[in-house]
Formats: C-alpha cells, structure tokens, sequence
C-alpha cells in the first residue's frame, strides 16, 4: 500500500520537497472498518494505523518503460 503524505512531517526543509505519498507497506491488520494497521520503518514515531482514504493501492504501470521508483523515507517528525 501506498500512503498519503499529507499529514505526516518530515525533516525537510519546505513542504513542496516531500513526497506526496510514501510506499510500499504492509498491512498487517485489518482495526476496523475502514481503519489498517500499517507495517512502519522503526525510526517513524508516529501511530501506525490509518484510515483508508489516506491509503492507496499500488497498480503496476501500464507500459514497460515507466515504473515507480521507491523512494526512501525521510526521518519524521511527531508533532
């Protein structure tokens, strides 16, 4: 699963540099309706579980030559 960035900051200077989702995670449980625990990289110290409009399936490119690359996340920040 892909996750929105929208309400998660990160160490970077200026907003309009981060990612606008970040991915790929596991779900590891289903909380509620319409609520997932997400697998998190340790170093994130935010609550992993989230709504599911912020979560996007990830569909494999269409054509060949196009693919998304994985981007690293960036350490972030708990306000």
């Amino acid at each position: 699963m892909l996750l929105e960035a929208k309400n998660i900051y990160s160490n970077r200077p200026s907003k309009n540099l981060n990612q606008k989702k970040y991915g790929f995670f596991k779900i590891s449980k289903n909380i509620d309706q319409g609520a997932f625990q997400l697998d998190l990289p340790e170093k994130w110290m935010i609550y992993n579980v989230f709504n599911e409009d912020l979560l996007t399936q990830y569909k494999k490119p269409q054509f060949k030559n196009q693919h998304m690359k994985l981007v690293l996340p960036p350490d972030i920040i708990n306000k």
